[in-house]
Order: structure tokens, then sequence, then C-alpha cells
């Protein structure tokens, strides 16, 4: 007589999850007057290693770029990864309105003046750079 063999099961090995090592962190120092344009161009030069012209250009491209995506027609906004992101709001025109109340001096009224449809760029700023101001 045959036994019928057993079903041998493999153990799971459960992979421990490796932590990746952090790069270490920069140390940034707090910089109490604000930088020219031209003390701006030439720390980013000196802590890249690229040449001052460059970084003009790299200025001066980056302002091209947000140009053409701010420009009518464009996509209307711009992200500068983690930092910011510009946006641009078409608002509409209002009609001229008489005695409307004043909401600073109540029972008085006012006129309001019709104002035309405009584009409002507005700067709204990323998670990173909050995180940066709150430290």
């Amino acid at each position: 007589m045959v036994l019928p063999k057993k079903k041998v099961t493999k153990k799971k090995t459960v992979k421990k999850k490796v932590a990746k090592k952090a790069a270490p962190v920069k140390q940034i120092k707090a910089i109490r007057n604000a930088y020219t344009k031209s003390a701006l161009y030439a720390h980013i030069s000196e802590d890249t290693g690229l040449a001052r012209k460059d970084v003009a250009k790299v200025f001066e491209s980056l302002g091209d770029v947000i140009a053409g995506h701010i420009k009518s027609r464009g996509a209307g906004e711009f992200k500068v990864p983690g930092l910011l992101k510009i946006k641009v709001n078409k608002k509409p025109a209002t009609k001229a309105r008489k005695n409307v109340p004043n909401p600073f001096r109540p029972g008085e009224f006012m006129d309001v003046a019709a104002k035309p449809a405009r584009k409002v760029v507005k700067v709204l700023p990323l998670k990173a750079l909050k995180d940066m101001a709150a430290s």
C-alpha cells in the first residue's frame, strides 16, 4: 500500500524593510539682510561653482519661461518645484453701483465705481516653502 504524499508548504520569509540613509541635512544660516540682485548672483555662483554670468543667464531664462506660462493664451500657472506657484486669475468687469451701504460707516451710502476686466497675478507658497518659514 502506497501512502499519499503530504503537501509541503514553503515558509514565507518576511522581508525586513531597510531604512534608507537620509542625506545629511544641510545647515542653512539665517540671513539678516535681504540680498540685492548682485549679492544673490554672487552667493549662488559661489555655492554652485558656476560663473556669475551663467547664474544671470539661468535667472533670465527662468523669467522667460514664467512669462510664457502666464502670458495670454499661456498655461495660466507656473510652479517652481517645492517652492511656489505663480497663478493668473481673470477677474470679470464689474458695473458701477449707486447707494450701496457703506460697510465702514453704518447708515451711510456710497457709490462704487465700475472696474474693467483684469488679470491678477497671485504667488502661492507650496508646502516646502511653508515648512522653511516655520523652522
